[in-house]
C-alpha cells in the first residue's frame, strides 16, 4: 500500500485526488491549502482531510509521497522539503520557474534518493503515443514546430497568479517537452521573441505571445510559439498543434479539441479532455498520476524525473533571457 499526500488543493489537485481513489493499493491521506476557501471546497468535494501547510501535512498525515500542485512558483519549498522528509513527489510541470529553484530541487531530490517525476502530462496523452511511435518511420528530425495557446479566459479568469506566470512558463513546458521527447535531440541554442501590453490593459502584466526558434546539436530545428490572447469568442480556450518533418517523413497532429468541438453559449470546450467514462476518470492528466501511483507501488518507471524537469526550465529561462537581449542564447552542455 502506498500513501500519497496532495499540497495544493485546487482543480488540479482536486482532480488528482479523485483520480487516484479507486487506485489499488493506493489511499490519499489528504490535502495541503492554505486558503480556507479553497480548503473548504476541496473537504467538499473530496471527503478527504485538508490541513493548512505542507508541514502539517508531513508530520500529522505522514505520506509515502506527495503530488505538489501549487502554482508554477511555488515549487521550491514545498518540494525540497517532501524530498528532504524522503518523500517520493510528483511535481507539476514547470518543475520551477528559475534556475536557482530548480537546482536546489533537483539537489534535493539527489540527495534524498526519492523518486521523482515531473508532469509533463502529454507522454500520457494517446495522440502523442501514437506520434512517437511513428518516429522511427519518418527518419531523422529535419524540422519541428508546436503551437500552444490560450483564449483570454485562463490568465484573466482561470488563474488567479497570472501575472506571476506567462505563457512561456504555463504552455511552453508542454511544448518543450513534447518536441524533446518527440525528437530525441538536444538543444543548444535559442532565439526568441515576445510583444506584451494587450493583458496589461486588462492589469495582467505579463507577455501576450511568445515565439522561440530552437538549434539543436544536428543542426535540426523547431520552432515554438504560445500566446495567451486567443478570443473568447472561439470554440475553445485552446490551441494545440505540432508537426515533426523528417527525412522520411512527417507527423503532424492538431489537438485543440481531441477531436471534438462544441459550439454554444452554455459550454466551453477544454483540452486535455478531464472527464468520465462510466465511473472512470480519463485524461493524459488522470493517467498520468494513475501511472506515477502504480510506479510507486510496483517499482516500475515513472516517466519524465528531475534532471529533464530541469532542462526543460533551462530552455525556458533561455527564451526568456533571448527576449530580454535580442541575442541567441546558448544552453548549458550537458553534465558529465
Amino acid at each position: 500500500m502506498v500513501t500519497i499526500g496532495i499540497v495544493g488543493a485546487g482543480l488540479r489537485g482536486r482532480l488528482f485526488a479523485e483520480a487516484l481513489h479507486t487506485q489499488p493499493d493506493v489511499t490519499v491521506v489528504g490535502l495541503a491549502e492554505p486558503s480556507e476557501k479553497v480548503a473548504s471546497q476541496a473537504r467538499a468535494a473530496t471527503g478527504l482531510p485538508v490541513v493548512p501547510s505542507h508541514g502539517e501535512l508531513l508530520e500529522k498525515l505522514d505520506p509515502d509521497a506527495v503530488i505538489v500542485a501549487t502554482p508554477d512558483f511555488a515549487h521550491r519549498e514545498v518540494a525540497v522539503d517532501v524530498a528532504e522528509a524522503g518523500k517520493h513527489l510528483l511535481i507539476e510541470k514547470p518543475v520551477a520557474t528559475n534556475l536557482d529553484d530548480a537546482h536546489a530541487i533537483a539537489e534535493a531530490v539527489h540527495r534524498s534518493g526519492v523518486r521523482c517525476l515531473v508532469g509533463f502530462e502529454n507522454r500520457w496523452n494517446p495522440h502523442v503515443v501514437q506520434a512517437k511511435a511513428a518516429m522511427d518511420s519518418v527518419g531523422d528530425p529535419i524540422t519541428a514546430s508546436a503551437t500552444l495557446s490560450n483564449s483570454y479566459f485562463v490568465p484573466t479568469t482561470m488563474l488567479s497568479w497570472a501575472a506571476k506566470s506567462s505563457p512561456a512558463w504555463f504552455l511552453m513546458p508542454h511544448t518543450v517537452d513534447l518536441i524533446l521527447y518527440l525528437t530525441g535531440r538536444r538543444a543548444v541554442s535559442v532565439n526568441a521573441v515576445g510583444s506584451r501590453g494587450v493583458l496589461a490593459k486588462r492589469g495582467i502584466d505579463t507577455w501576450d505571445v511568445v515565439h522561440a526558434l530552437v538549434s539543436f546539436e544536428d543542426g535540426s530545428t523547431a520552432t515554438l510559439s504560445s500566446a495567451w490572447t486567443l478570443p473568447d469568442a472561439g470554440d475553445g480556450i485552446v490551441d494545440f498543434r505540432f508537426q515533426v518533418v523528417g527525412t522520411e517523413g512527417s507527423v503532424t497532429a492538431d489537438l485543440s479539441h481531441q477531436g471534438l468541438t462544441v459550439v454554444s453559449d452554455k459550454y466551453r470546450s477544454t483540452w486535455p479532455v478531464a472527464g468520465r467514462i462510466g465511473r472512470s476518470q480519463v485524461g493524459p492528466a488522470v493517467w498520468m498520476v494513475q501511472d506515477f501511483a502504480a510506479g510507486l507501488v510496483d517499482g516500475g518507471d515513472l516517466g519524465p524525473g528531475i534532471d529533464h524537469g530541469v532542462l526543460v526550465t533551462e530552455l525556458i529561462c533561455a527564451i526568456e533571457e533571448s527576449i530580454s537581449s535580442g541575442q541567441t542564447v546558448q544552453l548549458p552542455a550537458p553534465q558529465p
